[in-house]
């Protein structure tokens, strides 16, 4: 019988005694800092599978993982004790990154608060004592710094509660924030002057424009996004251009406003106010044209060209007043 020799020696044995439960029992009892001993019931060891390490760390990776429970109540405690024969400057940031794979995986397990993981050295390398420290804040440059971020509750920006006059205020941001905060409100019309507002401060370009109410457009609960968007128009003129190029971003919301509203008698109506409003271009010239001025033959005209643009036929319909057999007849 042949026999596999391990091609790490100090890996495997160190494995072979660790893993036994009494063993580890004595080895917790002797190295655990005190205060965390007293809180253990090491009597309730249980070894847990290692199979959830990052694939990148595996490479590195001698572990052996305790799971045990507490004496203050339900609550569970993972020890992991990784073995090194080699000093290595960021052996606590592995650790670290081992800690919270085990965290993940208690969560994965259906448990809803983070198990404390104790990650403990045993090292047995040449250079005497351990050169590094085992705290991970101290590899950052400035582990003073890393102590008051990490040490912390992280930073956090919370628009839900934050005055509309505060955001206002927030430059190139603000417009962001503000349309974010209130995009499930169904009455938009009530931010129209703090927008325009914040239009006029020159903060935001024209791609953000697009970027932002093709957003809006496409968001579920913000009804009346066209008379939103001719609102802010009126009050602020000069950004006409970023939304009206050619049509693109009205063909968009007229499809929107169809799906939410196209039973709605208003529809209609509310479109026709837009068009007497000033948005002349393209598509939207020619209608306005054809309902003003009455004139059928216009309106067909611009029915087939709503269509050629991808328009659905029902919406159509409702916008230049004309039945099916209308635009066909005219089509042939």
């Amino acid at each position: 019988m042949k026999i596999r020799v391990t091609s790490m020696p100090h890996d495997a044995v160190f494995k072979q005694f660790l893993s036994h439960p009494e063993t580890a029992r004595d080895f917790l009892l002797i190295h655990l800092p005190p205060a965390l001993r007293e809180r253990c019931d090491l009597q309730t060891l249980k070894l847990e599978p290692t199979s959830f390490i990052e694939d990148n760390l595996r490479a590195y990776y001698s572990d052996v993982l305790w799971s045990l429970k507490t004496h203050e109540g339900e609550g569970y405690i993972y020890v992991l004790i990784e073995h090194q024969s080699t000093a290595d400057p960021h052996m606590a940031f592995r650790l670290m990154r081992y800690a919270v794979a085990a965290m993940q995986r208690h969560l994965d397990a259906g448990y809803k608060t983070l198990p404390l993981v104790v990650p403990m050295l045993f090292y047995h390398g040449e250079a005497s004592p351990y050169p590094y420290s085992l705290c991970w804040l101290d590899e950052f440059a400035s582990p003073t710094l890393a102590r008051e971020v990490y040490a912390t509750a992280f930073p956090l920006v919370d628009i839900t509660v934050m005055p509309d006059d505060e955001i206002v205020h927030h430059r190139r941001i603000a417009l962001l924030e503000l349309m974010q905060k209130h995009i499930r409100q169904r009455d938009l019309l009530r931010i129209v002057d703090k927008v325009s507002a914040i239009l006029l401060t020159g903060f935001t370009n024209d791609s953000q424009l697009k970027t932002l109410f093709n957003y809006l457009i496409h968001s579920p609960g913000a009804p009346e996004v066209g008379r939103f968007i001719q609102e802010i128009i009126h009050r602020v003129p000069q950004h006409k251009e970023a939304f009206m190029t050619n049509g693109e971003i009205l063909q968009k919301m007229l499809r929107r406003l169809g799906r939410r509203e196209g039973r709605k008698e208003g529809l209609a109506k509310g479109l026709e106010k837009g068009l007497e409003e000033g948005l002349e271009k393209g598509i939207v010239k020619g209608l306005e044209k054809g309902l003003i001025e009455g004139k059928h033959a216009e309106a067909v005209r611009i029915a087939r060209t709503m269509l050629a643009e991808g328009m659905a036929l029902e919406i159509v319909q409702k916008i230049t007043g004309l039945t099916a057999d209308d635009i066909a007849v005219s089509h042939h």
